[in-house]
């Protein structure tokens, strides 16, 4: 399932929001322009080329919206488990605070930034809710050329998202029951593409851009199209998220091969939100027919401080009260084929 931008309207008066968050790869279609408005406050120029999204905050915490968003995935957590139904919440650290050396100099960060990620798997922890430090996955990464995050990208590296994939394994296979081994996906060889990264190619000029130059994306030779994303079978994980979950990053297949079990996939880009995709995932009449085993629920560390209801950060389809996003989770899960 491969999502392109081109039904956003980029003369919207929320332009610039839309292209906060609908950064991807050149490998998707994306080729979003930022606007001179917005450009410069959109992307964080650090050293030696390394680009870092301008939106998410270098300076406060809205901690009483984290706990209030731990609470409704606690609650979540609960629901799906009513159901047999396993929750694992994967959160990818922010860029900036991971690489503090590589901001622009006479940038600093709060502590409160410094030690946000600390403090939401301490909060996760607390409720119960099955999770694991990404951030020490992916700087186990970090050796030789490899590197977890692109330079000029706002994303990961295909090598982040398959450590993480296979510690997301691990959890699960720690923490809930799942069939025998069966059928995983066979993962493609490595190959290298050359692309200018989504900041660059969205939030600078054509100059800029050529300054800042390409990076090389090691990733996986996709599978054949016509085969399906993963499996014919019925899904045993369902993976929810964002860009950062892609098929092209390779966080799907990988977890596939690791459980040796068919994964399913609901991504959409980054402004449409964690609320909203989750509801596209256990509406959809695929979950209803066969319910899965486990969800694993990816966030970004800067989106847990927005809630469902955030209509700065959200598409407009996205944004619902609280309690609603609630119901309609409550219903979804009370649905029979």
């Amino acid at each position: 399932m491969i999502f392109t931008l081109t039904t956003f309207n980029l003369l919207n008066k929320r332009t610039s929001r839309l292209l906060k968050y609908a950064v991807g790869l050149g490998a998707l279609g994306v080729a979003l322009q930022a606007t001179p408005g917005n450009a410069a406050s959109s992307v964080i120029e650090g050293q030696d080329g390394w680009l870092f999204p301008g939106w998410e905050h270098t300076d406060k915490v809205d901690r009483a919206q984290l706990v209030s968003n731990i609470k409704v995935i606690e609650e979540t957590r609960d629901a799906l488990a009513a159901k047999h139904i396993g929750l694992v919440v994967m959160v990818v650290p922010a860029k900036a605070p991971f690489y503090p050396q590589r901001l622009p100099a006479g940038l600093s960060l709060s502590p409160e930034i410094k030690s946000r990620y600390v403090d939401v798997l301490g909060m996760l922890s607390a409720a119960d809710i099955a999770t694991f430090d990404d951030k020490e996955v992916l700087r186990a990464v970090e050796h030789d050329r490899q590197t977890a995050f692109y330079r000029a990208d706002y994303h990961w590296t295909a090598w982040a998202a398959e450590a993480s994939a296979d510690e997301t394994a691990k959890v699960i296979r720690s923490k809930f029951e799942l069939p025998p081994f069966g059928t995983g996906t066979e993962l493609g060889e490595w190959t290298n593409d050359r692309r200018y990264g989504d900041l660059a190619t969205n939030f600078m000029s054509p100059e800029d851009r050529k300054r800042i130059g390409r990076d090389t994306y090691t990733v996986r030779k996709q599978p054949d199209a016509s085969a399906g994303l993963l499996d014919s079978a019925p899904s045993q994980v369902q993976v929810v998220g964002n860009s950062f979950v892609q098929p092209y990053l390779g966080y799907p297949q990988k977890l596939s091969n690791a459980i040796g079990q068919p994964v399913g996939l609901t991504w959409n880009p980054g402004n449409i939100g964690p609320w909203k995709t989750f509801l596209d995932a256990v509406e959809s009449p695929d979950f209803s027919r066969n319910k899965p085993k486990v969800i694993v629920w990816q966030f970004n560390e800067a989106q847990l401080e927005n809630n469902s209801n955030s209509s700065d950060n959200w598409d407009a389809k996205g944004v619902m009260p609280v309690n609603t996003w609630r119901s309609r989770v409550a219903a979804a899960l009370s649905n029979k084929p």
